[in-house]
């Protein structure tokens, strides 16, 4: 089998993989059941200006990009965990798709195949291709800004205008660490490279009048439907957060706490199978410079490399954030092994089925007929739920258990409470946690339905006592 023909068979193959665990595979808690049942309610409430946490609460941590896009896929084809991932799933791929074309543009359209198919086939970006969260839109902006920059340094108009267009993206999609992103490497290069004044080669004026016209409304409109939001979301988000250890301002949950440096770790394992792969290439290609092809070398490393840069500092991070410089690193990674004479053709077949095989485990635990107590969903908890009865939750809170019930379950957060809602016929879901209290309270009124690894379900089936 040739190389390309391979190629094209791998991503045939993991985008079928993708395609199944997003039907198969339930709303997982807590990120991205919650960032699903945003979306749910965005269409369910008709308020495409303000994400809501829950019902008159306020999101404030992101911007809406992501949301509209789950929101959409859910307002076509209803409240499924299918439509809510498939905007993102899209944005996957418009983000392979400019990785593919910039590398046609820089290099051969194998070393760009083989880019796409290293970046598909990393281990967080497969998972992520499909997962109802913020960081493969923003992903999507920063290597459209990354690549329309180079490009439109060159002289390439559209290629300027994409620079741009990725810009609004990052910041409608994540925010302004999408500008960090972006414009960090940008700077490091162009002060090593020189030749500022090509960046006349820019649509400065258009692109700026662009960006203002599709990121500043939504700002505008967000701030002046919930006060707050700003400074909350530019200094809470993007400063405190990261500053702070045991950030206790987040609203909508807890900071996680890391060792500092620990997103350096984050990144061999997010880009397994390939992880080893790209210093090893360096290595071998140590005699050739980072500065040939204009410098597209270097620019490649810095744009893989800030990221991990940047959260180096940071004291609550998640592995999602080495997502933006992997397409890069997979970029970078197929120059140098075109450049090696293009062997190694093994490791492909490796990292591709290595991804695949993992994927299929995941989704064979998720199927109705195995064991699902390792996923932390409750949609299988509640399939034998019926609409015509009602449904609580003690807390702690349950996004997928309020996604699955189409936002009609009850959120209660004491005993008493739950005491004095509950009715013959009544269903209630308690964590394990709330067990012992709940059944010492109301033991021979409940009676347990089914159970998972983090809650119960119980009936109602008498009345209640005081």
């Amino acid at each position: 089998m040739n190389k390309d023909r391979m190629i094209a068979y791998g991503l045939i193959l993991l985008l079928i993989v993708r395609l199944l665990a997003m039907v198969w595979v339930p709303l997982t808690d807590p990120t991205e059941a919650r960032y699903a049942e945003i979306a749910r309610k965005m269409v369910e409430t008709g308020n495409w200006i303000t994400p809501q946490f829950d019902y008159g609460i306020p999101f404030w941590a992101k911007p809406p990009l992501h949301t509209w896009l789950s929101a959409l896929g859910i307002a076509a084809f209803g409240p499924t965990a299918f439509a809510a991932r498939l905007g993102i799933l899209l944005a996957t791929i418009a983000t392979l798709a400019i990785l593919w074309r910039w590398g046609c543009a820089v290099s051969t359209r194998r070393t760009a195949s083989v880019a796409v198919l290293m970046t598909a086939s990393s281990g967080l970006f497969f998972v992520s291709a499909a997962f109802v969260q913020t960081d493969m839109v923003l992903t999507l902006g920063v290597v459209a800004s990354m690549a329309g920059f180079y490009g439109g340094l060159k002289g390439e108009r559209r290629w300027g205008w994409l620079f741009f267009l990725g810009i609004a993206i990052g910041l409608l999609g994540k925010g302004p660490v999408a500008v960090v992103l972006s414009s960090f490497p940008i700077l490091v290069w162009m002060a090593w490279r020189g030749g500022w004044r090509d960046l006349r080669r820019l649509p400065w004026v258009g692109g700026i009048a662009l960006c203002t016209v599709l990121v500043v409304p939504w700002y505008v409109l967000a701030e002046a439907a919930t006060p707050g939001f700003l400074r909350y979301f530019l200094i809470g988000e993007h400063i405190e957060r990261f500053l702070q250890p045991g950030w206790t301002g987040d609203l909508y949950g807890s900071g996680r706490e890391h060792p500092k440096g620990t997103i350096w770790l984050f990144w061999i394992v997010a880009t397994l199978p390939w992880s080893p792969l790209l210093p090893l290439l360096i290595w071998r290609q140590r005699k050739a410079s980072l500065a040939k092809d204009d410098g597209l070398g270097l620019y490649l490393l810095l744009f893989a490399l800030t990221p991990l840069i940047f959260f180096t500092a940071a004291a609550n991070i998640l592995i999602a954030y080495v997502l933006p410089g992997v397409p890069a690193a997979a970029l970078l990674a197929a120059i140098r092994w075109r450049q090696a004479g293009g062997k190694g053709a093994n490791w492909l077949v490796f990292g591709v089925g290595e991804i695949v095989i993992i994927a299929v485990g995941l989704i064979a635990i998720s199927l109705p007929a195995l064991n699902t107590s390792l996923l932390p969903s409750e949609e299988r908890l509640l399939d034998n739920y019926s609409a015509s009865h009602r449904i609580a939750m003690l807390y702690p809170r349950s996004f997928s258990a309020e996604f699955y019930t189409r936002g009609k379950i009850v959120k209660l957060k004491t005993v008493d409470e739950l005491a004095a809602w509950l009715a013959p016929g009544d269903e209630v879901l308690v964590h394990r946690d709330e067990q012992g209290m709940v059944e010492a309270r109301l033991g021979a009124t409940l009676e347990p339905v089914a159970a998972d690894k983090d809650y119960m379900l119980f009936v109602c089936r008498s009345g209640v006592g005081t």
